[in-house]
Parts: C-alpha cells; structure tokens; sequence
C-alpha cells in the first residue's frame, strides 16, 4: 500500500536537495575563482611568453602528435603485457611465501629475497642491467631490448604485487582454511575455492593502483631506445629545439591513464562500502 510522505519529510527532502544545490555552487564559484587567481598569476609573471613559446607551442604540438600517438600504441600493448605477467608472477610469489612446512622453508627464503631485492632496486637501475648489462653478455636467443624492458618492469611490479597478494591471502581467516580441509579439500584446492578468491577480492583496490603506477613507468623503457611515446617526444624536441612535444606525451599518458583511475577509485569506493555494511 502506498503512503504519501508526511510534511515533515517533504520539507526534509526539499531541505537536502537545497543544501545538495548550494554545496555545488559553491564549489564550482570556489573552483573558478581559485582557477582564474592561479591563471592570472602564471600568464602575468615575466617569463611566461618565452615558456609559452617552449612549452605550449600549438603547431609543433600539432605536427608531434601522430608520432607521439603512435609511440603511445607501445606503451599500450606494453601495458597490458607487462601488467599480466606482473599479477601473475605477484601471485606466484605470494603463494611460494605462505607454504608451509619446514620442507618450504628454502622456496619460502626465495621468495622472500626476490621480493626484499625488487622492491629495494630502483626500477630504472633494474632497466639499465636488463637492457644494457644482458646485451653485452652476447648469448644466443637474447630477445630484443623491448622485451628486456619489459621483463624488468614485470620483476620490479612483481615484487610490489606479491605482497599485496600475500596480505590478501594472510587476511583470510585461518577458520576456514580449517573448516575447508575438514570437508575433504586438499591444500590447493582450498587455495584456489577458498583463499584465493576472497584475498584477490579484498586486495583489489592498491593492485589497481599498482597498475596505474605501471602505466606510468611503462614510459621508461624509452631509455633503453625502443620509440614509444617518451622517446618520440624526445625526438621531435631534438628536431624542433621546443619541448612541446613532451607536453603532448603528458597529456596522452594522462587521458590514458583517466579511466583506469576512475575504475580503481569506483572499486576502492565500493570495496569501503562493503566493509562499513553500506
């Protein structure tokens, strides 16, 4: 049976959508007026003509564009590559850390040094071993620079990923690890019906954003040479004594990395919800 609301939660609700219209004007007004101050002071400070011409150059951004673009499709696919291998070895990792037993003790101190040693090196000295110490080695089969590059960003993020993973796996309670392998399963299947799944759900959140620091890091395999949009930006800038170009492969790499941050920021949202029971 349908009720109409009473007078009082009428007003109430006329109340809420007032203060809803008035904390948005308010913060668009506040929004604007800090964006024109902040405007008014960069364009009038002295040197802003000869940064404008270096720095925001609307042809030369016009003409770099294609190549950055098509450098940008590298880093893409590099991306994803990288972003797969890195969860799964992550995974991997974690997995080897949390076995039990004395007889895991040495793939457990393995796995422990792997991930001390990867996220103690910085990853660009990672880069330059790869891709320039391995080369230098000579051996038959050594796969290409790109993929060197590659390898090091999945051994520094795998490292980062592991211990998500394992305090994923040590948040599940250890009761039903128990009750699990009362009913019959053995210790892997309870890892992969029982943990696993929970841990990766409660997780979730920081491994997306350990990918999104990796869609930004995925722009220093241009040290190495491959040209993917860092390295096209550089080149262009070389050719035009103007840093425009690098302005360009900013701002793609930041329109790039948007969604994946609007999915990562949904999914923390949702993830704090379901742990407040909202």
């Amino acid at each position: 049976m349908h009720h109409d609301p009473s007078p009082a939660q009428r007003a109430r609700a006329a109340y809420r959508r007032r203060q809803t219209v008035l904390s948005v004007l308010i913060a668009a007004a506040s929004t604007a007026a800090i964006g024109t101050l902040l405007a008014v002071a960069v364009t009038g400070a002295p040197g802003w003509e000869r940064v404008r011409e270096s720095f925001l150059d609307p042809e030369i951004a016009r003409d770099a564009l294609p190549r950055v673009l098509t450098g940008l499709w590298l880093n893409v696919r590099l991306l994803v590559c990288c972003a797969i291998g890195a969860l799964l070895l992550g995974l991997l990792i974690a997995i080897l850390r949390t076995l039990r037993g004395p007889v895991f003790f040495p793939i457990r101190a393995l796995a422990a040094g792997y991930t001390y040693t990867f996220r103690g090196l910085p990853l660009i000295i990672v880069l330059y071993v790869l891709t320039l110490g391995m080369p230098g080695l000579r051996l038959q089969g050594m796969p290409p620079v790109l993929v060197l590059g590659g390898l090091a960003l999945v051994l520094t993020y795998g490292g980062y990923l592991a211990e998500v993973f394992r305090a994923g796996i040590e948040s599940v309670h250890p009761s039903q690890l128990a009750a699990a392998r009362s009913l019959g399963l053995t210790y892997r299947q309870t890892m992969r019906h029982v943990v696993l799944p929970q841990a990766v759900r409660r997780v979730t959140p920081p491994l997306l954003n350990d990918v999104v620091a990796l869609q930004k890091d995925v722009g220093l395999v241009s040290l190495a040479g491959p040209i993917d949009a860092v390295r096209a930006a550089q080149i262009a800038t070389a050719q035009t004594f103007n840093y425009t170009p690098y302005i360009v492969a900013g701002v793609l790499f930041v329109l790039l990395a948007i969604p994946l941050i609007a999915v990562t920021d949904q999914v923390t949202l949702r993830a704090a919800r379901r742990q407040s029971g909202g």
